[in-house]
């Protein structure tokens, strides 16, 4: 099929790719950080630690990083929207029975085998939209996918943690696992079939192959490496915020705490801005400028001063995300061949930073204070910048 044939910006075909690759993020991310902002409930209810309680969003990212390592192999198998069905469905009815889980170990467990099937979605969604969409118009596709990711993230966490305060964290649960299991129900009722993508039978050779050159490929590999820490820190912030604002100097409600989170709609500004700046300047000089931006942000994290803390949150969101949106895209498009296992790849560094660095920040809070958690974080922005600097994309490049 000829590429001229392509979904094109202000096509039907493209509206319905940009609606439901936004409902997909929208539930994937619902889910996915469904207990971040429980954090301090579950560690009273359940008596453990900060660090033990964060095993809650850890144990739903650790299986998202194993089911990508899986679709690394097994995502050509199956169509992409198949795929993607199969995982915001089953997902949601996980979320759905979570409500009735009587114990944190199982709670965990559930998180594990969530993240796992969730795995699907990220997994392909970037791989369709490079092969569906017209080249021009996959920035604007892959930032309605991100756009969604971040508010999925944003409402999940309001709700839960409006509805948990009002009606117990149960019936929290079971609203965001209802409200996924429709979004998923329109998915499969509007999202597009592939045209330019058929199920092959997997060439484990190949996929070897393939993954071996993008992990011993240095500009992938430094992506790979920017993602992580990039994701790691943010979601390290995001988990234990709720802790710091309950504490003096500020001693915030529960009520309160939960519009914090509308810090994340800067989320979608980061990845507008980025989707309309990546027409005039290179994407790697986007991405540091963004961890530039989301390293000030961090900074002014230090401040006991609640409405400099929230301006520093708001412009370490927003930068979070530019920078996400700009390593994602350059991921996608250098890969010429073998996307799916280039994309998922990239995801499964982007949640083994988030497991690893999310709850062993944890502890480390736990043990220190929040000014040594944060100069942490900061110097793992630091680094990130450092790899995003020396990455210029080769003139010439072996083939994948």
């Amino acid at each position: 099929m000829n590429s001229s044939e392509k979904a094109s910006q202000g096509s039907s075909r493209f509206r319905y790719i940009k609606l439901c690759i936004f409902f997909s993020g929208l539930s994937v991310f619902a889910q996915l950080y469904l207990f971040q902002p429980m954090l301090p409930m579950a560690a009273e209810q359940f008596g453990v630690s900060v660090g033990d309680t964060s095993l809650l969003v850890s144990s739903s990212t650790i299986g998202m990083a194993l089911g990508l390592l899986f679709f690394a192999f097994k995502a050509d198998s199956y169509s992409r929207k198949g795929l993607m069905v199969f995982s915001l469905i089953s997902s949601a009815v996980l979320t759905i029975i979570s409500t009735w889980i009587p114990s944190l170990s199982l709670l965990i467990a559930i998180g594990v085998l969530k993240g796992f099937v969730v795995s699907g979605v990220s997994a392909v969604a970037l791989a369709y939209l490079t092969e569906e969409v017209n080249a021009l118009a996959v920035p604007a596709a892959i930032s309605m996918y991100l756009s969604g990711n971040t508010i999925g993230g944003m409402s999940g966490r309001i709700m839960a943690t409006l509805l948990a305060g009002e009606f117990g964290w149960r019936n929290a649960v079971l609203f965001i696992g209802i409200e996924s299991f429709i979004l998923g129900a329109v998915f499969w009722k509007l999202f597009p079939e592939s045209r330019f993508f058929n199920p092959q039978k997997t060439d484990y050779h190949l996929k070897v192959k393939q993954m071996k050159f993008f992990l011993t490929n240095p500009y992938m590999l430094r992506l790979y490496c920017t993602a992580a820490l990039l994701m790691g820190v943010f979601v390290s912030v995001y988990n234990y915020l709720t802790f710091r604002l309950e504490a003096k100097p500020f001693s915030l409600s529960h009520f309160i705490i939960a519009f914090i989170f509308l810090m994340y709609i800067f989320g979608v500004f980061g990845t507008m801005i980025v989707g309309r700046l990546s027409r005039r300047f290179s994407m790697n000089d986007i991405l540091k400028g963004s961890i530039l931006f989301m390293l000030t942000g961090a900074a002014l994290l230090l401040s006991e001063n609640i409405y400099i803390l929230i301006f520093g949150l708001g412009l370490f969101t927003l930068s979070f995300f530019a920078a996400h949106t700009m390593a994602s895209q350059m991921t996608a498009l250098y890969a010429k061949r073998g996307k799916s296992s280039a994309t998922s790849i990239y995801w499964l560094f982007y949640y083994f930073g988030s497991s690893i660095l999310g709850s062993g920040t944890g502890y480390l809070l736990h043990a220190y204070s929040w000014n040594i958690f944060i100069g942490i974080l900061i110097i793992a922005v630091i680094i990130a910048l450092l790899l995003a600097t020396a990455n210029v994309v080769p003139k010439a490049r072996t083939k994948n």
